[in-house]
C-alpha cells in the first residue's frame, strides 16, 4: 500500500538523485548497503561476500559477488530523500551505468584505496563526463593492507584530468585505520568499532598528525578559494578562522559547476565514513531544481518547422536562375525546442532509462519525471513510437521490492506498470503537450554466439525469452542468420552473454544449447578510389537512368561521411539523400566476407540525370550498386575489434604473463607498479582473449586478475584474415 510520506509531495530541493559508480570490486555495493542501513532502510547489513546484499537480488549476482541489473532505492537522511542507484562495475555491464547517468543529477566515484583509478573508473568517469554529472569522491577500503589516499588523489589528477579536494584525510591505514579528520572544521572523527559504526567520536586533531592536518587544509582553503573572490580576499589576508558553512557553500558551487571534485574516505565493509558521506551528499550534490530545466523537441511544431523549410527551399530554387546554387533551408530549432522545468505545475514529461520483466506485475519501466505530475491510471504519450497508453500502477522500488503509490511528481525515480511498447530512452509525456527529450546512444555488441533449444518444445520459449530480455537490455541484440536459420545473440563480452544464458534457463525456464564465442568483424577500405557509375535501364515504358561521381575513400568517421558536391543542379536536390541512403544500405553487407563495413568517406561531385527516367530508386540503386563496386576496388580489409587489457599481477608472474599476452597477438603498452603488484596495460585482438581468465588463473596460480574493455577497430593481419575467412567458409558450406 502507498504510504501518505510518499503520496505527499516531498520537497524538490530536499530530494537528491545519485548513482555510486567505480571500477568493479571497489566496493560500491557494500556502501550501498550500508548507506540503507545507516539511513535505516535496512535492520540488517548484507554482505556482497555471503550473497545477501539488498541492492544485488538476481541469483547470478549472489553467486558471483557482483552487480549486474542497476537496481534503484529510496532513502531518508537528515529530512532529505536521496534515491540512489546502485550500479555494476564489470565493463560488461557498462549499459547499466550508460543508462543511470542519464537520468541522475549527481553521483558518487568510488575508488579503491589499494587499486586507485582502475580501468572501469575511466570509463565510468567519461559517461558521467558526457551528461555533465557533478560527483564527489569517495575512497574505500582504507582498512586494508596497502591503502594509499594520497595515491588515488594523484592518479584521479592524471588519469580522469580531475580536481580532487580532500575534505579528510585518514587517521592510519590499513589495520590501523580508526578515523578522519574533517579538514572543514578541523577535528578528527573517531568511529566506535562496537556498535557497528553508528556512534563516534569528535575529538580534537591528534597531537602527531597537526602538521599533516594543517598542511592539508592549506590545501584545501587554497584551492577553494579559486573559485570565490570573497573568500579569496580573505584567506590573502590572512584570516585563518574561515567559518565552515562559508566554506562548505563555495565547496557546493564549484562541485555543482564540476570545477572540483571534494573528496571522503572509509571503509564500508568496517561502517566507517559512511554518515560524513551522506552528509556530503546533502551539502554538495544538486537537488533536481538545481540542474539546467531539461530541452526537448515538440514533434508537431518540428514536423511543421521542417515542412516550411522545405517550401521555404522550393520557393527559393524557383526564383533562382538556372545555373544558380540554391542552399537547402534548415528548419530552425528555436521554431519547436520546448523547455521542461522540473515543477509541478509544467506539463508531465519523463524517460524511460529501464525496463524489467517482474515475475508478478510484467513489464516495469523505470522512469525519471523531470516536470509535472503523473497519477495512476492516467494516459501517457510516447512520441517515438506516436502511442498513447494507460499507466497501471505507479511504484517506489526498493532493490526488488515495490511500494505503491498515487502520484509521482517531478524529480522523482519510480517505476511503472501499463505501457507496452517503451523501450529503452524513450520520452513519455502529457498527450496534449508532446515533447521528445534526448534519447541515449549504446555501443555496438563486439561477441556473438549461436544458440538453440535443446527441444523443440522449448523453441517458443527459447524466442519468448530472448525477445524479452533483448527489450531490457539494448546492448544485447537477437538477430537469425539468413544462410543457417540459426539464432544469433551478441553482446559486450563473455560474462554478458553467460548471464543471458543463465537467466534463460532460470527466469524462462529454458534450455538452451550454445555454440562457440564468435567475433563480430567488421571490414573498411584503405584506398581512395574515383567510381563512375551508370545506371541505365530501359524495358519497354519507363526506364531507369542515374549517373554519379563519387571519390569513395577511407575515414576516420565511424559510420559514412557523406560530403554533396554536385553544383548546377546536375543531380537534383531531392535525390541525393536517395544515393547517400544507397551507400548506407550496401555497408550493411562488405566486400570481403559480408560483414558491416565502417569508416567511409564519399564526396558525390559530379553525375547527370533523365527527365523522365530519373526518379529516387535508381538513384539509391545506383548509389548501392555504384559504392559495392567501388568498395571492392578500394583495398578493403578486414577489421578486428581490439580490447584495452589491464593485469595486475605479483611480480614473480609478470614475464610469464607477457609472454602469454605476445602469443596473443596483443601489443604491450605502459606497466606500472601499483604497491606491491605490477600493472601490465596491453591491446589484444578480442578472438584472441576467449578463455583467458582460466589461462591466466593458471599462470598465476589464482594471483593475477585482469579487466579487458573494447578500445577500436583495426585490420586483422593478412595472414590471420586468410584463417578467418576460409573457417568462414568452411562454417557456410557445412
Amino acid at each position: 500500500m502507498a504510504t501518505k510520506e510518499n503520496n505527499e509531495s516531498f520537497p524538490l530541493d530536499r530530494t537528491r538523485n545519485i548513482g555510486i559508480m567505480a571500477h568493479i570490486d571497489a566496493g560500491k555495493t557494500t556502501a550501498t548497503e550500508r548507506i540503507l542501513f545507516y539511513t535505516g532502510r535496512l535492520h540488517r547489513m548484507g554482505e556482497v561476500h555471503d550473497g545477501a546484499a539488498t541492492m544485488d537480488f538476481m541469483e547470478q549476482e549472489k553467486e558471483r559477488g557482483i552487480t549486474i541489473s542497476s537496481a534503484a532505492t529510496t532513502c531518508y537522511w537528515d529530512d532529505h530523500r536521496i534515491n540512489i542507484i546502485d550500479t555494476p562495475g564489470h565493463v560488461d555491464f557498462t549499459v547499466e551505468v550508460e543508462r543511470s547517468l542519464r537520468v541522475l543529477d549527481g553521483a558518487i566515484a568510488l575508488f579503491c584505496a589499494v587499486g586507485g583509478v582502475e580501468p572501469q573508473s575511466e570509463t565510468v568517469w567519461r559517461q558521467a563526463d558526457k551528461y555533465d554529472i557533478p560527483r564527489i569522491g569517495f575512497v574505500n577500503k582504507m582498512d586494508r593492507t596497502g591503502a594509499d589516499y594520497e595515491n588515488v588523489l594523484e592518479m584521479m589528477e592524471d588519469r580522469l584530468n580531475a580536481t580532487p579536494i580532500p575534505l579528510q584525510i585518514p587517521i592510519g591505514s590499513g589495520e590501523m585505520f580508526r578515523g578522519v579528520i574533517d579538514l572543514v572544521r578541523n577535528q578528527a572523527v573517531v568511529w566506535d568499532e562496537e556498535s557497528q559504526g553508528m556512534k563516534w567520536d569528535v575529538l580534537e586533531v591528534p597531537d602527531d598528525m597537526k602538521g599533516e592536518a594543517e598542511k592539508w587544509r592549506i590545501k584545501l582553503l587554497e584551492a577553494v578559494a579559486e573559485h570565490d573572490d570573497e573568500l579569496l580576499m580573505k584567506y590573502l589576508e590572512g584570516e585563518e578562522d574561515i567559518e565552515p558553512d562559508e566554506l562548505e557553500s563555495v565547496i557546493r558551487t564549484a562541485t555543482l559547476n564540476r570545477e572540483i571534485t571534494p573528496m571522503f574516505c572509509g571503509s564500508a565493509l568496517k561502517n566507517k565514513g559512511i554518515q560524513r558521506l551522506l552528509d556530503g551528499i546533502i551539502k554538495f550534490l544538486p537537488s533536481p531544481d538545481e540542474v539546467p530545466p531539461v530541452t526537448g523537441d515538440d514533434p508537431e511544431l518540428k514536423r511543421k518547422a521542417e515542412v516550411a523549410a522545405k517550401e521555404a527551399t522550393k520557393e527559393a530554387k524557383k526564383e533562382a536562375d538556372e545555373d544558380e546554387e540554391v542552399e537547402v533551408i534548415e528548419a530552425d530549432s528555436d521554431d519547436y525546442e520546448v523547455v521542461r522545468r522540473p515543477e509541478e505545475d509544467d506539463p508531465f514529461s519523463a524517460v524511460a532509462f529501464k525496463i524489467t520483466t517482474d515475475p508478478y506485475v510484467g513489464k516495469l519501466t523505470y522512469i525519471r519525471v523531470y516536470s509535472g505530475t503523473l497519477e495512476a491510471g492516467s494516459k501517457v504519450y510516447n512520441p517515438a513510437r506516436d502511442e498513447t497508453e494507460r499507466v497501471g500502477r505507479l511504484m517506489f522500488m526498493h532493490a526488488n521490492s515495490r511500494e505503491d503509490v498515487d502520484i509521482i511528481r517531478a524529480g522523482d525515480i519510480a517505476a511503472i506498470v501499463g505501457p507496452k511498447n517503451l523501450k529503452t530512452g524513450d520520452t513519455i509525456c502529457d498527450p496534449e503537450n508532446p515533447v521528445v527529450l534526448e534519447s541515449m546512444q549504446f555501443p555496438e555488441p563486439v561477441i556473438r554466439i549461436a544458440v538453440e533449444p535443446k527441444s523443440k518444445a522449448d523453441r517458443e520459449k527459447l524466442m519468448s525469452g530472448l525477445v524479452k530480455l533483448a527489450e531490457e537490455d539494448p546492448t544485447f541484440d537477437v538477430s537469425t542468420d539468413e544462410e543457417t536459420g540459426q539464432t544469433i545473440i551478441a553482446g559486450m563480452g563473455e560474462l554478458h552473454l553467460e548471464i543471458i544464458i543463465d537467466r534463460l534457463k532460470r527466469e524462462f525456464k529454458v534450455e538452451a544449447n550454445v555454440g562457440q564465442p564468435q567475433v563480430a568483424y567488421r571490414e573498411a577500405i584503405t584506398a581512395t578510389i574515383d567510381e563512375h557509375y551508370v545506371l541505365k535501364k530501359q524495358s519497354g515504358g519507363r526506364g531507369q537512368f542515374a549517373e554519379l561521381y563519387m571519390e569513395v575513400g577511407p575515414s576516420e568517421d565511424k559510420g559514412l561521411e557523406f560530403v554533396n558536391e554536385i553544383k548546377g543542379g546536375v543531380i537534383p536536390k531531392e535525390f541525393i539523400p536517395s544515393v547517400e541512403r544507397g551507400i548506407e544500405s550496401a555497408m550493411e553487407d562488405g566486400p570481403i566476407a559480408g560483414y558491416p563495413m565502417e569508416g567511409v568517406k564519399i564526396r558525390l561531385y559530379d553525375g547527370d540525370h533523365h527527365e523522365v527516367d530519373s526518379d529516387q530508386n535508381a538513384f539509391e540503386i545506383a548509389g548501392r550498386l555504384g559504392f559495392r563496386e567501388a568498395a571492392r576496388n578500394a583495398d578493403p580489409v578486414l577489421m578486428e575489434p581490439m580490447m584495452d587489457v589491464e593485469v595486475i599481477t605479483p611480480e614473480e608472474y609478470m614475464g610469464d604473463i607477457i609472454g602469454d599476452l605476445n602469443s596473443r597477438r596483443g601489443q604491450i603498452g605502459q606497466m606500472d607498479q601499483r604497491n606491491d603488484a605490477q600493472v601490465i596495460n596491453a591491446e589484444v585482438p578480442l578472438s584472441e582473449m576467449f578463455g583467458y581468465s582460466t589461462d591466466l588463473r593458471s599462470i598465476s596460480q589464482g594471483r593475477a586478475i585482469y579487466t579487458m574493455q573494447f578500445e577500436a577497430y583495426e585490420p586483422v593481419p593478412d595472414d590471420i584474415a586468410t584463417e578467418i575467412l576460409d573457417e568462414d567458409t568452411v562454417g557456410a558450406a557445412v
